[in-house]
């Protein structure tokens, strides 16, 4: 009897194993993240306490991004297309884990590009219908090129910042940047997916935040920084921070507008500089009057601007090649 009972304990022990092994591999597909020793998104993290989520009734606007990677610090690409940050833990703070849904983005900039977005996903957030066309929004750095060592083609692809499958924002031109198809696929996809799929098996919220990262007046992001973290069972489900490249291997990117060419080709000169400047003067800085709804640019003297409303006007100083890369049309009107 007495073996008996010993064989059924070790027969669940090794069952129970067994079980215990696939949720792990099944919510951390990814290996050893590189920047961590043996953290992997969705495993357990023995190393951190759970922060304990907030009342919500203390639901706020969310705050920014409040420390930034800065791709200057950061180790240069070299196959990895994402590599942990501070030590892979999210910089969220307590009042920010709260188990009622939201979604917020930013408004874009002066050059049309896009901010932070962040967002306490839930089942009632996920889509329910099929993807429509966003091929109406034209991203700032936005380029249509071909290459036939990229998969598809394209080397860029209109990335949502919060993935279609996590909130189910579409042509959101405020989710949406210029980012190369291995951004897109090898960067940002199974992050999205395996946090969609945790919220689906448990019911749990997420909180997700996507920075997009660029560098000065740049209009292409150098990447994206990436911060989840599952609320209700304190970090335990999802808990990672990476930074994933915006780079295609075997393509050289200028950032600055979003010209492209093959490993070894020179780059197109930017505005007609052979020397690879700006090509900007002190002459062709000018202030400006943007209607953000519009998409259009006015001399500040335009009739128009004074038929502008307050929410839709933003003031700008730069260059018209500048707004003209971004998306913005020149006024019929004042022809600036």
């Amino acid at each position: 009897m007495k073996r008996r009972t010993t064989i059924w304990l070790s027969l669940l022990l090794v069952l129970c194993m067994l079980f215990t092994t696939g949720c792990i591999e099944e919510l951390g597909p990814f290996g050893d993240l590189p920047g961590t020793e043996d953290q992997t998104p969705g495993g357990n993290h023995d190393n951190h306490t759970p922060i304990p989520p907030a009342d919500p009734s203390e639901l706020r606007n969310p705050g920014a991004n409040p420390n930034p990677v800065d791709p200057a610090d950061l180790p240069a690409y070299s196959g990895d297309a994402y590599v942990a940050v501070r030590g892979n833990m999210p910089d969220f703070a307590s009042n920010e884990l709260v188990t009622t849904s939201f979604e917020y983005y930013s408004p874009l900039d002066a050059l049309g590009r896009c901010g932070y977005t962040v967002a306490c996903i839930g089942r009632d957030l996920m889509p329910t219908e099929d993807r429509g066309s966003i091929g109406s929004v034209k991203p700032s750095g936005w380029q249509t090129v071909k290459y036939d060592i990229v998969d598809g083609k394209y080397l860029y692809n209109r990335c949502h910042l919060i993935g279609f499958q996590l909130t189910g924002e579409n042509a959101n031109r405020e989710n949406l940047i210029t980012g190369t198809r291995y951004l897109n696929i090898d960067g940002m996809l199974d992050f999205e997916n395996m946090v969609a799929d945790y919220i689906k098996e448990t019911g749990n919220h997420v909180l997700y935040r996507v920075t997009p990262i660029f560098v000065g007046n740049e209009l292409v992001a150098r990447g994206v920084e990436i911060e989840a973290y599952s609320v209700e069972d304190g970090g335990e489900g999802i808990c990672f921070h990476v930074y994933s490249y915006n780079v295609q291997p075997g393509i050289v990117i200028d950032y600055a507008n979003g010209n492209s060419a093959l490993s070894g080709e020179e780059l197109p000169p930017v505005n007609g500089d052979e020397e690879g400047g700006t090509g900007d003067s002190e002459e062709d800085v000018r202030d400006y009057v943007l209607n953000t709804n519009t998409e259009k640019f006015h001399y500040p003297t335009c009739s128009s601007v004074a038929d502008m409303s307050a929410e839709n006007r933003e003031d700008y100083t730069g260059t018209r090649e500048a707004l003209i890369e971004a998306g913005y049309d020149p006024c019929g009107r004042c022809k600036p």
